[in-house]
């Protein structure tokens, strides 16, 4: 007999204002464009977001059925402004990949 008990997948209840806190914006380069043929969308999430969370805030704001969501940390770059050193913000994407019939367009209402 397992000493662990089996909890259910429950997803995260997240009220709409933390949907808005969670997804940040929509990626909008050619890649991420590429990507959507494959019924991908590619969105800047906060740093602390989860991948249940994002899965959350995507279903949840555009009413869609999500079937995967991988999220990857980009660090920010060293770069130089009039001789002096700065750096570029560190961020998360997150790749949401919906499930058959659900479909995302980020570029309406731009």
């Amino acid at each position: 007999m397992s000493r662990f008990r089996v909890i259910p997948h429950v997803a995260p209840q997240l009220s709409r204002e933390e949907m808005y806190r969670v997804i940040r914006t929509p990626v909008i380069t050619e890649k991420a464009t590429n990507v959507s043929e494959h019924n991908q969308v590619i969105f800047r999430v906060a740093l602390d977001a989860t991948k249940r969370q994002v899965k959350a805030a995507v279903e949840g704001l555009f009413d869609v059925k999500v079937a995967a969501v991988n999220t990857i940390r980009v660090q920010g770059k060293t770069k130089r402004f009039r001789g002096r050193i700065g750096r570029r913000s560190d961020y998360k994407k997150a790749i949401v990949t919906l499930a058959e019939g659900s479909r995302i367009d980020v570029t309406t209402g731009i």
